[in-house]
């Protein structure tokens, strides 16, 4: 059931969160505990040395309270050590899909989330998941800057337009989850909502396999790079004796040496941009000939292109 009632903190949906919650409590203590002993201690002063009181000694010191001022600096030192290293353990594994993560893509738009499943499943506002098992949303927008938010799970991120942001979740209590965009939007920013439904995972295979199955990601990406004619430059044997545009088997996830003499990672965001802006980062050896496709492709499309070009590498270096 989604949420129901008044709740002090969401319910816990995943082991992520628990840990969150942990943190923030650890902080919330810290925080109270400093607080109410620096403001204990500012009453307890401000009543002791008040104006006429001649039963306190007034008499200025000149001594040096060492131990005072060493604990003053210890103590504070290692708290903050300790929430540096607590928060920064759970910032990358948080950031940090397991290998073996169901991918999914999500295309953010005004006013609503769209989510492709690997299989080609497809569904608006509402995206179903399996218990127990680590699930990574690749994400980009299609217009303007947004923010995917599940309470339950403890997990936020920015959907931005032009760039790609992952974020995963392994959920361990099945349940409808609120969903929600945490970024102002537009007029119907308050609407941009939806749900997590999480089912067991025999429920989730046969959900996935009942429902109604496009083509996967990977297979419309190569139609997609078939009717742009992509493979006529990058396929060798494709009407060319000699490639004018760089091969694509094994490129993702591996070094490019630019033009330039830089080298860049060839990761989702470089091969976006080669695909928009192709003279933005040329190959060298080779010629600023490919056209661009800013406008002729949505981001829909894109995805399924770089699904595509993925898997044509084995053993890519790229998360």
């Amino acid at each position: 059931m989604v949420n129901d009632g008044f709740r002090l903190f969401p319910e816990q949906a995943t082991a992520h969160a628990a840990q969150v919650d942990a943190l923030y409590l650890f902080l919330t203590l810290v925080s109270t505990f400093f607080t109410v002993l620096i403001a204990g201690l500012i009453v307890y002063f401000a009543i002791k040395y008040r104006r006429g009181n001649r039963k306190v000694d007034r008499t200025l010191s000149h001594g040096h309270g060492m131990a005072m001022e060493i604990s003053w600096i210890v103590i504070p030192g290692l708290i903050c050590l300790i929430i540096f290293g607590w928060s920064a353990s759970l910032y990358f594994s948080a950031f940090r899909a397991p290998a073996g993560a169901i991918s999914i893509q999500v295309v953010a738009k005004q006013w609503m989330w769209k989510f492709q499943h690997p299989n080609g499943g497809r569904e608006i506002n509402t995206l179903h998941v399996p218990m127990g098992q680590a699930v990574e949303l690749t994400m980009i927008s299609e217009d303007v800057i947004h923010s995917l938010f599940v309470p339950a799970f403890r997990v936020k991120h920015d959907v931005l337009p032009g760039s790609y942001s992952r974020l995963w979740f392994n959920a361990n209590k099945t349940g409808e989850f609120h969903l929600f965009c945490t970024e102002y939007c537009g007029t119907d920013h308050s609407r941009m909502i939806g749900k997590v439904v999480v089912m067991q995972p025999a429920e989730y295979e046969a959900w996935l396999s009942g429902g109604k199955v496009n083509e996967s990601p990977a297979v419309a990406g190569k139609r997609l790079f078939e009717e742009l004619r992509c493979a006529t430059c990058h396929t060798p044997g494709q009407g060319q004796p000699v490639l004018t545009c760089p091969p694509l088997t094994n490129v993702y996830g591996h070094e490019v040496q630019l033009t330039t003499g830089s080298k860049v990672m060839a990761d989702e965001d470089y091969l976006r941009e080669s695909i928009l802006r192709p003279r933005a980062k040329v190959v060298a050896g080779f010629q600023p000939l490919m056209p661009t496709y800013e406008g002729q492709v949505d981001e829909e499309q894109l995805m399924q292109l770089l699904v595509y070009i993925k898997s044509l590498s084995t053993n890519p270096s790229a998360q």
